[in-house]
């Protein structure tokens, strides 16, 4: 029965926190956010499952971590540099109709993902791509060309 309450007090905690951060899509989340995410859900589970059941415990890391993030996203806001350091900015894999080899395997994105994109677009053939970019997010912009 613990164990059940102390789930049920993580997850308003949780819910709390997390509507206290920042409201955004899913599919827009960064991996700065996504971690963030893990990581509270990791905390209230070792409080709801691990030898150390306080909520106080819980609550107390909870907080921190969220404060940890709004310090993050306020200095992100103030220094593009930090925020290129912890989201990532974004890259060009197909530049002029040009396919970047290099970069698409440092990015590990294949052909695939990007002409997966392109049907998103009503674009059938990669040829028809002038660019294509891995934003920040992991989503992949797809711009035809003109004409």
């Amino acid at each position: 029965m613990a164990t059940i309450l102390h789930a049920v007090l993580g997850y308003f905690v949780l819910l709390f926190t997390v509507r206290v951060l920042k409201r955004r899509p899913g599919a827009q989340m960064t991996m700065f956010e996504f971690v963030l995410i893990f990581l509270i859900g990791g905390v209230v589970i070792l409080s709801t499952v691990g030898n150390d059941r306080s909520v106080t415990n819980c609550t107390c890391a909870v907080i921190a971590v969220g404060f940890i993030h709004r310090t993050i996203s306020w200095a992100k806001s103030k220094s593009p540099r930090v925020g290129a350091i912890v989201d990532g900015t974004p890259v060009v894999l197909i530049k002029q109709g040009q396919w970047q080899q290099e970069v698409a395997h440092k990015t590990a994105v294949a052909r695939v993902d990007v002409e997966a994109a392109a049907r998103g677009q009503n674009l059938l053939r990669v040829e028809d791509i002038d660019y294509a970019i891995v934003e920040r997010n992991g989503q992949i912009s797809v711009l035809k060309k003109e004409g």
